[in-house]
C-alpha cells in the first residue's frame, strides 16, 4: 500500500462509520415516532438500521447515549418554537395568539413523536423530560411577560394548560386547526384576565 492510498482508506472508513451511525440514529428516531420509546429495543433498532445488535453497541455504549443522539437528530430537523422571538409582539393578545399558533403548528407537525414521548416519558432518560419541560417553561415565561402583573395569578395557570400538548390534542379532536385553536384559547385567556 502506498502512502497516497492510506489517507483515502482512512477517510472512507470514517465515512462508513459515520453513515452506519447515522442509519442507527435514523432507525431509532423512526421507531420512537411509530411504536414509541418504550417499545423500541436495541434489537429493533438494529433490524430497522440493517445492522447487527453488536454494531449498535459499538456506536452507542448504552440506550442513554442512543437517546441523546436521537434527540439531537430529531430536534435539528424539528426545532421547537422560539419563544425569544415572540417578544417582537409586545401586546399580550398578539403574543399569545402568535405563540400558541406556532406551538400548535409544531404539535400538529410532530403529533406522533410527541404523543409517544409524553406517553413513554417514564422509560426515557431524565434529560429528555427536562429538555421538554425547559422548552415549555421558556414558552410560558414569554407568553406571561406582557400581561399586567395583577393578572398573572389568573393568566399563569391558564397558560400552562394552553401550552400542554394534551390541550392541543383536545382542540384537534374538536376539529380545530392550529390557528383556530390558538384563537379560541387566546379569547379564553383574555376573558380570564379581564
Amino acid at each position: 500500500m502506498t502512502d497516497s492510498t492510506r489517507p483515502y482508506r482512512m477517510r472512507k472508513r470514517r465515512e462508513d462509520i459515520e453513515q452506519t451511525r447515522h442509519r442507527i440514529v435514523e432507525a431509532a428516531v423512526r421507531l420512537h415516532g411509530t411504536v414509541g420509546p418504550a417499545r423500541t429495543t436495541i434489537s429493533a433498532v438494529a433490524e430497522e438500521a440493517g445492522v447487527q445488535r453488536s454494531t449498535v453497541y459499538r456506536h452507542f455504549e448504552d440506550e442513554e447515549a442512543l437517546f441523546g443522539a436521537c434527540t439531537s437528530h430529531w430536534l435539528a430537523a424539528n426545532p421547537w418554537p422560539r419563544p425569544d422571538a415572540w417578544s417582537a409582539f409586545p401586546g399580550a393578545r398578539e403574543r399569545l395568539s402568535h405563540g400558541l399558533t406556532e406551538t400548535y403548528e409544531f404539535y400538529a407537525r410532530n403529533e406522533a413523536m410527541l404523543a409517544n414521548s409524553y406517553r413513554d416519558m417514564q422509560v426515557m432518560p431524565a434529560f429528555v423530560g427536562e429538555l421538554m419541560r425547559a422548552q415549555v417553561e421558556a414558552m410560558h415565561a414569554s407568553l406571561l411577560e406582557p400581561w399586567p402583573p395583577e393578572a398573572h395569578h389568573r393568566v399563569a395557570p391558564a397558560l400552562r394548560i394552553a401550552l400542554d400538548f394534551r390541550a392541543w390534542q383536545a382542540a384537534a379532536d374538536a376539529n380545530l386547526d392550529p390557528r383556530a385553536a390558538a384563537d379560541l384559547v387566546t379569547s379564553m385567556v383574555e376573558a380570564l384576565a379581564a
